[in-house]
């Protein structure tokens, strides 16, 4: 293990075994030397909010997180799209791409939960509890059918509105250009194709 890789698994372990009402917001970024800065007052807009997940955690060569989480909210999710009758690829996949399945993460702008959902969205769909998991999806869910319904069943203008919002994707009459945008959407669609053929395979092999 690098120096700065141990150093930050212990600092993570002793931010994990802080108690929650002591603990203060961390936030992160690395510069261009690969060096790692923390702070609990960030005055820099690279600074990210940093939150230490290791229910999945194993000590292996690779030093990775173990895919479990990654399937930890299959039956929220599944159950959520069938009701509102969207494909659960697509909801995992803008999970994966939102908060990478951890769901009490907080983006530098606000945005909550498994779904990355800001506050103005989570009342819009009754979420009062969004680092709930289960409220959570269920409202993400919900505003992607809202999105989707907005845009005709445009997948990748629905999935561009999530991400900049409806305005950017009214004002551009498209996906905005924004790099954000773009590389979202191509995250997203990748990850939707990548769960297709995993839902294909385990059919064949029933």
């Amino acid at each position: 293990m690098r120096r700065w890789q141990a150093w930050l698994f212990g600092t993570a372990l002793a931010l994990a075994s802080t108690p929650l009402l002591a603990r203060a917001d961390v936030y992160v970024y690395k510069d261009g030397r690969g060096v790692l800065h923390f702070t609990n007052a960030p005055t820099e807009p690279q600074y990210q909010y940093y939150m230490p997940d290791f229910t999945g955690w194993k000590p292996r060569r690779s030093g990775r997180i173990d895919g479990a989480r990654r399937k930890a909210f299959d039956k929220i999710i599944h159950d959520a799209a069938r009701r509102h009758g969207l494909d659960t690829a697509l909801v995992k996949a803008v999970i994966r791409a939102e908060s990478d399945f951890v769901p009490y993460a907080v983006s530098p702008k606000g945005a909550q939960g498994l779904m990355q959902l800001m506050p103005a969205t989570a009342r819009m769909h009754n979420v009062w509890r969004a680092f709930e998991p289960q409220q959570n999806v269920e409202g993400g869910v919900r505003h992607l059918r809202y999105l989707l319904d907005r845009y005709n069943g445009n997948v990748r203008l629905a999935l561009a509105a999530y991400n900049a919002g409806e305005g950017a994707v009214d004002r551009a009459g498209g996906v905005p250009p924004y790099a954000e945008t773009w590389e979202y959407l191509s995250r997203v669609l990748r990850f939707r194709t990548l769960y297709l053929r995993e839902t294909a395979y385990a059919t064949a092999l029933r």
